[in-house]
């Protein structure tokens, strides 16, 4: 398994969120929004979000690093999606285990789903 997090596998231009947001399921867990949409392009491509509502910089910069790193350990677990994760209040107060099981949550829900529409 390639653990880095290669240009490729991150949604770079503007128009790719609005795509993303204006055809996007979204998933809500208590500190995050996950909007995802299939992409065409055959691997899992990510997006992060995080609005001055949760917090300073610091903290918000804090919030997208440790997303990024969820993403890079478990690129394995996200469907070839496109995804924007949006973070809410209060996610800057989260340790990386509870980021982890928050988002697997959202992950296994929108695979179950996909799974359940046919696979």
């Amino acid at each position: 398994m390639d653990y880095s997090l290669r240009r490729e596998e991150k949604l770079l231009k503007r128009a790719e969120y609005l795509r993303l947001s204006a055809s996007g399921k979204k998933f809500h867990t208590s500190h995050f929004i996950v909007v995802c949409s299939e992409d065409g392009t055959g691997h899992a491509r990510i997006g992060i979000t995080a609005s001055r509502k949760v917090g300073n910089a610091v903290a918000r910069n804090r919030v997208k690093r440790l997303v990024r790193e969820y993403f890079r350990l478990h690129k394995n677990h996200f469907i070839a999606f496109d995804y924007n994760i949006i973070a809410k209040r209060g996610a800057d107060n989260l340790a990386f285990h509870e980021l982890c099981r928050e988002l697997e949550k959202a992950v296994r829900c929108i695979r179950d789903l996909k799974c359940s529409n046919g696979c």
